[in-house]
């Protein structure tokens, strides 16, 4: 890959979460001397991006692209290592950016949260992309690095073999918070993501023809429930965290021959209240995704539909500063790890691990700092990363690479609670 390319491109910095990673990639470039530039359709606009965000850094090149000109994508990719693409939904906008940086031969990053569009793009890229020796790496923001990397991070740390990870997604605000929570682009691709899940079967068919070994015991799922590890009332999270965190399980089987963690995903409600409330809108929002009129109706009245926690108005800044996240990870298992991942244990688990991944920055902040360290690790510890190239998930992609490390530095949290052997 030439030396002459920038670091890193961020592909349509004008967008909401593209502005939060100009402003933490000048961050990077202070410490770290990185090179990017920023890239989208209109050049007034990105303009005034670097004039609110990157004012004191000299030159940052501004690259033209449209997602609807293959040429102009690809002589994009050509300009830089790797390119972080934040145009989404990725299910209309991701592909295009994915095939300009193989031919590239430059690595992809991106922010999605679309498991749809993820594993298609395994499916369909993996081995384009190991031949072009590139890599792309979906999901590297929040909540899926720290959710994917927490159950990393609890593997290493158990000191044995571990049967099933349970994580505990909580969400909350200090202070008074007005206005939206939530971004639009993030409302638009849960609607269209819902709206296509049933792709999912045929596609994981098709992606994983051979079934895992069944491992016991077996990790029963809990509608609602009282946690020993989560206080309030915590459910089954509907995000993607559960799928990719499988993919990852997967590919360690069957690349390092480790025993796959049974792995469940819920989130924490702090009263009983707040879950029957977010379970109705829940409710409503997947019974109006079944058909074209009920979509429509969600993606023109967000505010309504949401409660107010989405509009067509991004959230203000305040209230992505009051933004407070933690996953809590309880993994149980055994002080003995066997020989083969297919052996039996014959007694029952006898350790427990907790483990906890947190900060006090919120999901905009966070998805930042995870997705320009994801492609700096790519850039400076390729030799850590498996199979020369491919489609992979954050936890396949850096579970041997110091990402771990570098987001606890950048104020990204992982940490062990306790560890009791019985």
């Amino acid at each position: 890959m030439a030396n002459d390319r920038l670091d890193i491109v961020i592909f349509g910095a004008t967008g909401y979460t593209g502005k939060y990673l100009v402003k933490y990639a000048v961050d990077f470039y202070k410490e770290q001397k990185m090179k990017f530039g920023v890239a989208g359709r209109r050049k007034e606009a990105l303009e005034a991006v670097i004039k609110e965000f990157a004012s004191d850094i000299e030159d940052v090149p501004i690259i033209l692209a449209d997602i609807k000109d293959e040429e102009s994508l690809t002589k994009m990719a050509k300009q830089a290592k790797v390119v972080i693409n934040c145009c989404g939904p990725y299910r209309f906008y991701g592909e295009p950016v994915v095939k300009a940086c193989i031919a590239a031969h430059t690595h992809y990053i991106d922010v999605s949260g679309e498991p749809q569009y993820i594993e298609r793009m395994q499916l369909e890229y993996n081995k384009a992309a190991q031949e072009a020796g590139v890599y792309i790496v979906s999901a590297c923001g929040f909540d899926s690095i720290p959710a994917d990397l927490g159950i990393i991070f609890t593997q290493q740390k158990f000191g044995g073999e571990i049967n099933s990870i349970e994580t505990y997604l909580k969400v909350w605000t200090v202070g008074n918070v007005k206005g939206s929570v939530l971004n639009y682009g993030t409302w638009e691709s849960a609607v269209y993501g819902l709206a296509h899940e049933n792709e999912l079967r045929e596609l994981r068919t098709k992606l994983y023809p051979t079934k895992l070994p069944k491992f016991t015991p077996k990790l029963k799922s809990k509608i609602l429930h009282k946690s020993d590890v989560s206080e309030g009332w915590s459910t089954i999270f509907m995000g993607s965290d559960r799928s990719i965190a499988l993919r990852t399980q997967r590919f360690l089987y069957e690349k390092y021959k480790e025993r796959p963690a049974q792995v469940q995903t819920y989130i924490t409600f702090e009263s009983l209240f707040s879950f029957i409330m977010v379970a109705t809108i829940g409710m409503i929002f997947f019974l109006m995704t079944r058909t074209a009129f009920g979509r429509n109706l969600l993606l023109k009245y967000p505010a309504l539909f949401s409660c107010g926690f989405v509009s067509h108005e991004s959230p203000k800044l305040e209230t992505q500063e009051q933004s407070r996240f933690s996953i809590t990870f309880k993994a149980l298992g055994w002080t003995e790890k066997l020989a083969e991942p297919t052996d039996k244990h014959t007694d029952p688990p006898n350790k427990k691990v907790i483990t906890k991944v947190s900060s006090a920055f919120g999901g905009y902040d966070v998805t930042s700092i995870a997705s320009i360290l994801s492609a700096i690790t790519i850039l400076k510890e390729t030799d850590k990363i498996p199979d020369n190239g491919g489609v992979l998930t954050s936890g396949a992609a850096f579970c041997k690479t110091s990402l771990i490390e570098q987001l606890n530095k950048h104020n990204i949290i992982f940490e062990v609670i306790s560890s009791i052997e019985k």
